[in-house]
């Protein structure tokens, strides 16, 4: 049996007639770049979220961008973060001009550990940003205290969070500014590059609306550096559609996973994902738990040879990237990073995967992890 990583043209069959009409509509009015049909997105994702403002962009790395810009970070300052992300968490800082500064994770949740955070604020720190990670939430209320105790800006990445709760309010509005990716694999995802911002702070989006769109309040009006960050018109109509069948996905991924725990969770080799209490985890990614990296290669080959895909969420944490090598970071600077870049397994999980799938995959596991 076959079991792909990811298919999303089960998803695009579900919805492709309203697809259809919805990209039809934006081509009649030629509303390609911004329009209406972003507008629409806008305000109907802002609903979702219960914030006030959605800001659509070109990408999740331009929405961190922005995001760090309107919260006033620049040149010399300092922002804190995780290493273990996708490196646009990173990137966006060094957009802005500042350093990223990084702490470990939690050993179960393997988002921000937020005791480490204190000791890394200096007199440049500007802002924190928590990634929420795989699904579910950082630790919001430990981390927005530090923040608020300390002045700091709150910026929250959401790449991986469409749909998550956190003591049952939508991630999005808990923040200064939370941003979101919608590229084509997120639980929602464009047909090609997207993103947004959200906030509660109409000073934020008037900032950011501006700045996505050449910093312009009218047309050749220009009042500081800005960006063509723009969100396309053909890409806030798929989302928009998407946007209504987010919840009934999720609920997808959920079930899945809720198979995933009960046939793996009781080995004694392997380790189920932790789900934080307080969170409602929306599955982006499935990550199993291995004892060792050689253990964690080893069954990705043995999956791969029976035609199970499965994938790597991030095998190099970015404090060991080239590209941040001048931070002066080195290995065994922050172990639960590095564990988790070693030790994690991405299983197959998506909406439209048959259960039937998800048992094979859990077969062929067992079956490995049976002979250790």
């Amino acid at each position: 049996m076959k079991v792909p990583f990811l298919d999303l043209s089960i998803q695009t069959a579900q919805i492709r007639d309203d697809i259809n009409v919805s990209i039809q509509e934006v081509i009649d009015k030629s509303a390609f770049s911004l329009g209406f049909a972003v507008e629409k997105f806008e305000t109907e994702f802002a609903a979702y979220l219960n914030a006030k403002f959605v800001l659509g962009v070109n990408s999740g790395t331009s929405a961190l961008h922005l995001a760090l810009i309107a919260a006033g970070v620049s040149a010399g300052d300092e922002v804190i973060t995780v290493s273990h992300t996708f490196i646009a968490t990173a990137w966006a800082i060094s957009y802005a001009g500042a350093t990223p500064v990084f702490v470990d994770i939690e050993n179960d949740h393997y988002t921000m550990d937020s005791t480490q955070i204190e000791s890394k604020i200096t007199s440049k720190t500007k802002a924190i940003i928590c990634v929420h990670l795989y699904g579910q939430s950082a630790d919001l209320d430990a981390i927005k205290a530090i923040a608020d105790k300390n002045n700091l800006a709150l910026i929250e990445d959401a790449a991986q969070a469409q749909g998550t709760t956190y003591k049952g309010k939508s991630i999005g509005s808990h923040g200064l500014a939370t941003c979101f990716s919608f590229y084509p694999g997120k639980n929602l995802g464009a047909f090609g590059e997207a993103g947004a911002v959200a906030t509660n702070d109409p000073k934020i989006a008037e900032r950011i609306k501006k700045l996505r769109n050449h910093s312009q309040p009218e047309k050749y009006i220009h009042e500081e550096l800005g960006f063509n960050y723009r969100m396309e018109g053909l890409q806030g109509a798929v989302l928009s559609v998407k946007l209504k069948k987010l919840d009934q996905w999720n609920q997808q991924r959920i079930e899945i996973a809720a198979i995933y725990n009960e046939r793996l969770g009781n080995h004694p080799k392997l380790k189920v994902p932790k789900v934080r209490d307080k969170s409602k985890h929306i599955y982006h990614l499935y990550e199993l738990g291995f004892e060792s990296k050689e253990q964690r290669d080893n069954c990705s080959s043995f999956l791969t040879a029976n035609e199970i895909q499965n994938g790597l969420h991030y095998p190099i944490p970015v404090h060991l990237q080239k590209a941040y090598s001048h931070l002066g970071y080195k290995k065994g600077d922050f172990p639960n990073t590095e564990a988790a870049a070693d030790r994690l397994l991405s299983l197959p999980i998506f909406p439209g995967m048959a259960k039937e799938q998800s048992e094979f995959v859990c077969q062929k596991i067992l079956e490995f992890a049976n002979i250790l």
